[in-house]
């Protein structure tokens, strides 16, 4: 199975422990597009819409596409009844959007899971001159408030990290939109914090793909132990995070 599709299996945990991203960089974003009911928005991958609502709430004509079949069905249970939203449940890589243009197309933590000159050039074909892409993803830290937390949960991947499929993930250079046509490329950051529990916690690492393919005799012993080690340092688990927003535009004049 690729990595892109394991997040499929666990539409429930995944809506319930991934993380959100925070208001200020809605807020930003918005602001930035100029998103209202009069505008045509793509979210690429919404999973179950850590990043749909501040969007869909602005009243804009909002399409998603997502790959998995069983998180698109979570969407429509979340957001069905909103007149403005629409969903399809397709490959993004492969889909025929016939004549749709955008004003904004965003991902969050998605377009990396896309070859970078399909990515580009097609979120590049869909847009309407002027038209924002926007993506985002989160870094967490969480060796800085607890380091010695920290350095017993890395013992613990030592020891039961063994996924059944190599994580071979990476490579996507979000810098490298100007080489496709986009104009005004920056990089904006935004602070946020989370708690989590142990069970939180471990539940939370049970919807990284990686760790999805941890296979027996090692799963077990592995979130066992996240659990028991976050247990053992104040029953609490904390992550400072940057929101990470890149932001590019289509050029006015093609």
């Amino acid at each position: 199975m690729e990595f892109r599709k394991v997040f499929d299996t666990i539409p429930e945990q995944f809506d319930r422990f991934r993380p959100r991203y925070c208001r200020e960089l809605f807020d930003f974003l918005i602001d930035y597009a100029d998103i209202d009911r009069e505008k045509r928005v793509l979210e690429i991958g919404p999973g179950t819409g850590q990043a749909t609502d501040p969007i869909l709430q602005t009243g804009c004509d909002y399409s998603a596409i997502e790959l998995g079949e069983h998180l698109c069905a979570k969407m429509v249970e979340k957001y069905g009844g909103f007149p403005n939203f629409h969903i399809v449940n397709d490959d993004f890589i492969t889909h025929d959007f016939g004549r749709q243009s955008f004003d904004m197309i965003y991902s969050a933590a998605t377009i990396q899971w896309i070859p970078e000159d399909v990515g580009f050039s097609k979120t590049f074909g869909l847009l309407k001159p002027g038209g924002v892409l926007a993506m985002m993803l989160t870094r967490s830290d969480y060796k800085t408030p607890n380091e010695a937390l920290y350095a017993r949960i890395q013992a613990l991947y030592d020891r039961y990290y063994r996924p059944e499929i190599p994580y071979t993930h990476g490579g996507f250079r979000y810098d490298r939109a100007p080489d496709y046509g986009y104009v005004g490329f920056e990089k904006r950051e935004f602070r946020g914090r989370r708690e989590m529990n142990p069970e939180e916690y471990a539940a939370f690492c049970g919807t990284h793909c990686d760790h999805i393919v941890i296979p027996e005799p090692y799963r077990t012993p592995f979130f066992e132990g996240l659990r028991r080690v976050v247990a053992e340092s104040g029953g609490k688990i904390v992550f400072e995070d940057t929101h990470v927003l890149y932001l590019a535009k289509k050029p006015l004049d093609p």
